[in-house]
């Protein structure tokens, strides 16, 4: 869909639907104001009658309202006038996306990018609107033997701005909104694939095409051999179970000089994890196709950086396998070599995502990074302390987990810091190995990323555990795309854009 700024006052702009906000209790906001003195006051009378709300996310959609040549005029709840929260905001542009997509309209101009959001500017508004308003339109159904057929699809958003001076960066705004949105696209296809066709050589493909016809990305694909010969033994010990071949994805963006550190994101991509040996229950182990979106996210995030030409050098590396039980699997009490040398006794063969992610931070370390960010569905105990709300962020290095808080928050994609203390240590001991691969019930996410620590030593490393952001279940079963906007709105803030 085409997203373009446009200007002008409520009343005079043409289009399918001119969509404007209601505040509470029973206020017009000032695009629908313009509008409501054209008509003589007919959108007033209808808040007098109860017929329309200023409640967050509530629309009505009217049609042959007096004095305009627009089609039809939807009515968004917004909250109170005096503090719309971001909250609200984003309420309000889901609610006029699900109010759009079936009215018939080609086009249609929102106002709400006018509307004056605590602690945003108009760029957060326009960005913002774009970003939401692609994710309610999002649907996946490329599986489906006969997609439903719907009504007429908008096909372009006009977003209003206070004047053309503002044009230039409007039209940057709505890039980057696309961008991310795209990103965010590409990233819950992937988590929403089934097993059987997101498989790591899908993954491994997937980040061939974003080099397509790009000189400054280049793609390596390290297979079992290769690893094998690096001593992966960690990383593949998990693969033995499966038919599937692990991939060691590695993309690499130049967007800044040779001599810049890059910053190295690393997703966790067990494209199905039936939890091996220690197998998983039953109920929702469909579910356990999205324990590579982690990975999905470093895709996704890499291709809104590409599309975006940030002057940064970035780095993404997607260790992938399948943890399935097999005669040649792992078992309980087996003991297995890493990369770094560190021995590691496997107690629960379900603890694997940080079974290919050590081999996988500590083959970061030949790019001699600026950061290194990891990206996993590592934990349930995460799922049980945040729930949906906020990604679980632990690391060894303040100043870099500062800057990723401060992204949750500037995009929304909220993340939540954790302890790192030492004596969590004490819970990884191990008679027989250096370290065993699970701590106990207690502290089970700050134990994982305790694991981690034991292979970034040598980085300026944060871990985000995103069990409980990564998808949704039940009635709206499906991969949600985060953390995309976290991870971009980092690396913009890392280029200053």
């Amino acid at each position: 869909m085409k997203f373009a700024p446009k200007s002008g006052p409520a009343q005079t702009l043409r289009s399918g639907c001119a969509v404007v906000a209601v505040h509470e209790p029973r206020s017009l906001s000032a695009a629908a104001s313009q509008i409501d003195q054209v008509s003589a006051g007919h959108l007033s009378r209808l808040l007098r009658r109860g017929d329309a709300s200023g409640k967050p996310g509530k629309a009505v959609m009217l049609h042959g309202v007096p004095g305009i040549d627009t089609e039809r005029v939807l009515l968004v709840g917004c909250g109170p006038k005096r503090s719309i929260t971001e909250s609200n905001y984003r309420k309000a542009l889901t609610a006029m996306a699900e109010a759009l997509e079936g009215c018939g309209a080609r086009d249609a101009t929102c106002h709400l990018t006018e509307l004056p959001v605590n602690d945003r500017d108009s760029a957060w508004n326009l960005r913002t609107a774009v970003e939401c308003v692609s994710a309610a339109r999002y649907r996946f159904d490329q599986l489906k033997s006969d997609p439903k057929q719907t009504a007429p699809r908008l096909t372009t958003l006009w977003l209003a701005i206070k004047s053309r001076r503002g044009s230039a960066a409007a039209e940057r705004a709505i890039a980057t909104g696309q961008a991310i949105a795209t990103g965010v696209s590409l990233a819950r296809d992937l988590g929403n694939l089934p097993g059987n066709v997101c498989t790591p050589s899908h993954l491994a493909n997937t980040a061939r095409a974003l080099k397509k016809g790009r000189r400054n990305v280049k793609v390596t694909v390290l297979e079992q051999a290769d690893m094998e010969k690096l001593g992966m033994g960690s990383l593949l010990s998990v693969a033995r179970g499966s038919r599937e071949p692990p991939k060691l994805i590695t993309i690499e963006y130049r967007g800044a000089s040779k001599d810049k550190a890059p910053h190295v994101l690393v997703g966790k991509g067990i494209t199905f994890d039936s939890g091996g040996i220690s197998i998983k229950p039953s109920p929702a182990m469909d579910e356990m196709k999205y324990d590579m979106c982690g990975a999905a996210s470093v895709l996704g995030a890499l291709s809104a950086c590409i599309e975006l030409r940030l002057p940064l050098n970035i780095v993404g590396i997607v260790p992938s396998c399948e943890n399935l039980p097999d005669g040649a699997a792992n078992k309980p009490g087996d003991i297995v070599t890493s990369l770094s040398g560190q021995t590691i006794e496997i107690l629960n063969t379900d603890a694997e995502g940080r079974l290919i992610l050590c081999d996988a931070l500590t083959y970061a370390e030949r790019y001699a990074p600026q950061a290194v960010i990891d990206i996993a569905t590592l934990t349930g105990a995460c799922v049980i302390a945040l729930g949906g709300q906020a990604a679980g962020l632990l690391g060894n290095h303040d100043g870099l987990v500062g800057q990723l808080l401060s992204a949750g928050t500037a995009s929304g994609d909220r993340a939540w810091q954790l302890p790192l203390w030492e004596e969590y240590q004490d819970q990884l001991k191990s008679n027989f190995a250096d370290m065993a691969n699970i701590g106990g019930r207690e502290a089970g996410t700050i134990t994982a990323a305790c694991f981690l620590a034991r292979f970034t030593k040598k980085l300026r490393w944060a871990h985000l555990d995103i069990a409980g952001v990564a998808w949704r279940g039940g009635h709206h079963k499906g991969a949600t795309g985060r953390p995309v906007p976290l991870l971009v709105q980092y690396l913009l803030d890392r280029a200053g854009v």
